[in-house]
């Protein structure tokens, strides 16, 4: 069977056949040469890039037992832009942190870009949440000893790009501050950071882009101002994005509306 697959080293994207009852198959990249092994889709419909089935997370301490989400079943669209709400507990970060590789599920499955998470070792779940996912935190996360376009150049440098100062000021121009990139953290405003944070993401080309609470630290202006960059960039470079948050506000950038409630979708629709 032939299968569309991306370099986790350059992000080149390119054809391979491989054997119909292959259960994983070792690929070299044609363009920078590395090698690594793929697992073909076999039942994971490629119409999605987020495939969430029947997942439940539960926490435990001592013999009590905590949901964080029950049950779920969701699928988001290539380039699809979701808004998540809820109730603080409800389940939305946990929801990102599965996805996203972060933590891991108690039953269920996730299929993320054609990867089937709960197959992955400790080693390929690194690799997946270093090449394909892209995270927005609350909290920034800058490193404050670099300016804003040397910590969009850390995202470059793990794709090995060449030219990462030109490619960097490229993607802060794509959320709007290029003229802040010789800035420091200590500088640039809550929204100007959570602008950097943006860029730096998006500088991965990540197959989704997680967002948790991006807008949770800022005023009402700067909280548009970045939920509109970070949907236009995210629409602009295909890339599919779910957004988790409290304000209401910033709904209205998203194209579907997923609300959680005890850790259960209760309400899925689209704008």
């Amino acid at each position: 069977m032939r299968v569309k697959t991306k370099c986790p080293n350059c992000t080149d994207v390119f054809i391979v056949e491989v054997p119909d009852d292959a259960e994983e198959y070792t690929v070299s990249c044609p363009r920078c040469e590395k090698i690594f092994n793929i697992r073909p889709p076999s039942d994971i419909a490629t119409s999605f890039m987020i495939e969430m089935k029947n997942v439940t997370k539960i926490y435990r301490s001592g013999e009590t037992k905590v949901y964080g989400l029950r049950d779920v079943n969701l699928s988001v669209k290539k380039g699809e832009f979701i808004v998540v709400v809820g109730p603080s507990g409800c389940g939305k970060s946990t929801l990102l942190n599965l996805i996203g590789g972060i933590d891991v599920l108690t039953e269920g499955r996730i299929i993320v870009d054609g990867e089937d998470l709960s197959k992955l070792k400790d080693k390929e779940l690194t690799s997946f949440r270093r090449y394909k996912v892209g995270f927005v935190f609350q909290f920034f996360n800058l490193i404050s000893t670099l300016t804003a376009v040397e910590n969009v150049e850390l995202s470059l440098k793990l794709r090995n790009v060449k030219r990462t100062r030109e490619e960097a000021i490229r993607y802060l121009e794509i959320v709007g501050i290029s003229k802040l990139g010789d800035r420091f953290p200590s500088e640039l405003s809550g929204g100007e950071q959570q602008r950097v944070a943006i860029a730096r993401a998006l500088a991965k080309k990540p197959s989704i882009l997680l967002a948790d609470e991006p807008t949770g630290n800022l005023d009402t202006k700067s909280s548009e101002k970045v939920a509109y960059t970070l949907y236009n960039s995210a629409k602009n470079m295909g890339t599919t994005t779910i957004l988790v948050t409290h304000d209401l506000g910033i709904t209205k950038f998203a194209e579907r509306i997923v609300t959680l409630r005890d850790g259960r979708i209760v309400d899925d629709r689209k704008i």
